[in-house]
């Protein structure tokens, strides 16, 4: 079972070809091949570089 690489979550599923979105954090993500590239998803469905949130 796949597993989201930000959460740990298994709530994932399929979006394409190697593409995954977590329902748990709501980030998408693409294996490519040893890298996993994380993405966050605006509004507009664009995908955005993602940035972990800072805790001050």
């Amino acid at each position: 079972m796949m597993k989201c690489p930000v959460c740990n979550g298994k709530t994932v599923g399929r979006v394409g070809q190697g593409q995954f979105y977590c329902w748990n954090c709501f980030v998408e993500y693409q294996l490519c091949g040893d890298v996993t590239k994380i993405f966050s998803v605006a509004e507009d469905g664009s995908l955005i570089d993602y940035e972990p949130l800072a805790i001050s």
